[in-house]
């Protein structure tokens, strides 16, 4: 190439070269062209944004005629929340007039993460019954004698720190809630009952046991102050004093089916199979398979009694005129006479009539091994 040809190629690419650049100028100060943000200065990171997200909350429905020292229980509750990363925890006692289910309204109103109750098997009754379906956790805190729900889903019963523990970081486990109505051709007459409500006064949720006659009748006679002193042997004398008492004649029908008729001396529902003293009174109930296990009690002396004892111990299913079982989503209790009625070991009142009904897998309950919603 000659040296004329040479110096038109460089006069080409200087000019290339300047197009390139004017074009660049005029695009950075064009309205509306997009110009690269000088990047910010590592300082400009730090500031509000920098703080950390909110904890989370749990409110506790605590029974305060259960403890000596609310004080140091509370103490324990808020040395866990903080070890946990939780904010200081939210108690609100429960009442003579209110034993937890206008507390337990007031938590989940207020958005709080877990709700946990904190007392005996009435205050976990209160307190689940105005869960049901919330979607919220519920945490159990052994606080009476009986922990029953805490012992059938084999939770802590006697360390109220591993317990608080379990309520925060423990996985969910979706467990059946049960219905029972009170002569329920009158419950009409009410307003405002409903699903984890307490305002109808025939409606009640339970989520271990409910029971017509001998139970309740036990229940409703033994003295608080002597299950305080000496825990679930406090039973013991008034089972002896009632066990031998005129039975009564129990018309039963699950399911719709037929229904049949007995002498007996209770009618025990069940969600969960333990009662107390760990006995395994129902063995083939579980929480959350949508099912009521039900159990026909009629023994009428000493040696019939002992033959249904050996039966409960032993787990036996075997049906005979002592001891029936029956496995069912509905029922309905008529007797001739009122018995009185309990709920998770709450007397209820006394009825000649009632029904019971299963809602499967609507409680969220905070255990060390759960079972998530479908297993």
């Amino acid at each position: 190439m000659s040296g004329e040809a040479w110096t038109w190629v460089g006069v080409a690419v200087a000019v290339l070269f300047a197009v390139v650049g004017v074009y660049l100028v005029l695009s950075a100060r064009e309205p509306g062209r997009h110009v690269a943000a000088q990047r910010p200065s590592r300082d400009s990171f730090r500031g509000v944004d920098d703080a950390p997200p909110p904890r989370k909350r749990v409110a506790v429905v605590v029974n305060p005629t259960k403890f000596d020292d609310l004080d140091a229980v509370r103490a324990t509750l808020a040395r866990v929340c903080e070890a946990q990363d939780w904010a200081p925890p939210e108690l609100h006692e429960t009442t003579v007039h209110d034993v937890g289910f206008g507390q337990t309204r007031e938590a989940l109103a207020s958005g709080v993460d877990l709700v946990c109750a904190l007392g005996g098997d009435g205050t976990v009754r209160a307190v689940a019954q105005e869960m049901v379906g919330s979607g919220v956790p519920l945490g159990l805190l052994p606080g009476g004698t009986g922990n029953l729900l805490a012992r059938n889903l084999e939770m802590p019963v006697d360390d109220l720190e591993r317990a608080m523990v379990v309520a925060l970081t423990g996985r969910n486990r979706h467990v059946d809630a049960a219905w029972l109505t009170l002569d329920p051709e009158d419950l009409e007459l009410e307003e405002g009952a409903g699903e984890g409500s307490s305002a109808g006064a025939q409606r009640h949720a339970f989520f271990v046991m409910a029971g017509m006659g001998l139970d309740a009748a036990i229940m409703d006679s033994t003295s608080e102050q002597l299950k305080s002193r000496i825990g679930w042997g406090a039973y013991v004398p008034a089972g002896l004093r009632h066990m031998l008492t005129e039975r009564f004649k129990v018309t039963l029908t699950v399911d719709g089916g037929p229904p049949a008729t007995q002498r007996a001396r209770m009618v025990v529902i069940g969600n969960c199979g333990k009662i107390t003293g760990g006995i395994d009174l129902l063995p083939d109930a579980e929480p959350d398979d949508g099912m009521l296990d039900v159990i026909v009690l009629a023994p009428r002396g000493v040696a019939a009694w002992a033959s249904v004892a050996a039966r409960v111990i032993t787990r036996s299913d075997r049906t005979n005129a002592n001891l029936a079982r029956h496995k069912c989503q509905t029922a309905t209790v008529q007797v001739d006479d009122p018995q009185r009625v309990q709920v998770d070991g709450d007397i209820i009142g006394e009825a000649s009539r009632l029904s019971v009904e299963v809602q499967p897998r609507v409680l969220v309950v905070r255990t060390e091994n759960g079972r998530p919603a479908g297993a």
